[in-house]
């Protein structure tokens, strides 16, 4: 017997054991496409965590994942959101807590250890400082490595380039060559109607002749089509066409393919003994 598909345990009363548990440290509390998100004071993260990990009926025993989120129209323009998981109740929650490029997030590492390298990536990834987290480096990206990848306003080309160099037979790092213009890129598509003029388009008020590379449609093609072609010279000659074998001597035998017109002394001498030719 096949076993069933594991279930997580409902959300009901959930919200209500946060808010008995957290008092005013629960900032706000929501449920989501069946997911329950708490908004916690930053201040007040670690002893918050401590509630949900140790109240009876909450129980959220491990640290599964910390995620951060860039909203650069707010004040508070970073969230790190804290994915826990109740192992007794098989129940998952997610713990908000919001920040900016200034203010330190207290770590939870005295919770749960393996938050250490979770903090690092939000750190590198983001630039949200963790106050508390002992060994706070980069991890994902390379040494000398400039800015924060998944900041909205990070450039898609980045500010240095990692290449080998061969004069120095080494690795050397570059600034990135590129025109500002390249570093602001235009969502919208030239095919659906720019609002500006792109190389090129000059060319479009040219007549086009039949067969160019520009896009048709299926009238215009079939007037071209129907039009004669006025590139043909008045005087061309006229094309060469045959109506009968008499005029291309088909069905009549060579002349000089006759018996009797074969030479009488051949080129080729036979051998001894005689040859495939003889």
């Amino acid at each position: 017997m096949r076993a069933p598909a594991p279930r997580f345990a409902a959300n009901d009363g959930v919200i209500d054991a946060a808010r008995a548990a957290l008092g005013p440290w629960l900032l706000d509390a929501r449920e989501h496409v069946g997911e329950v998100a708490l908004v916690v004071d930053r201040a007040n993260l670690v002893p918050a965590m401590t509630a949900l990990r140790d109240t009876k009926g909450l129980e959220y025993q491990q640290l599964m994942e910390i995620a951060g989120v860039d909203y650069p129209e707010r004040d508070e323009r970073f969230e790190v959101v804290y994915c826990l998981l109740s192992l007794t109740r098989n129940h998952r929650l997610h713990v908000h807590v919001s920040t900016d490029e200034d203010k330190p997030v207290p770590s939870v590492t005295g919770l749960w250890p393996v938050a250490g390298w979770l903090e690092r990536e939000v750190y590198d990834l983001y630039g949200v400082l963790f106050s508390g987290n002992s060994d706070l480096r980069r991890i994902l990206t390379d040494y000398g490595f400039r800015g924060h990848p998944l900041r909205k306003d990070f450039p898609l080309t980045g500010y240095t380039e990692l290449r080998y160099s061969e004069e120095e037979k080494r690795v050397v790092y570059e600034p990135v060559k590129l025109a500002q213009d390249f570093r602001n890129f235009d969502f919208q598509s030239p095919w659906e109607g720019a609002e500006y003029v792109l190389p090129g388009d000059e060319k479009g008020v040219q007549a086009q002749g039949k067969g160019a590379q520009t896009p048709a449609s299926a009238d215009a093609v079939k007037k071209a089509d129907a039009a004669p072609d006025k590139t043909v010279a008045a005087n061309a000659p006229e094309t060469k066409t045959t109506e009968s074998p008499k005029q291309t001597g088909a069905g009549q035998p060579h002349p000089g393919n006759k018996a009797e017109d074969k030479p009488k002394d051949p080129d080729v001498v036979p051998g001894k003994g005689g040859g495939q030719n003889q």
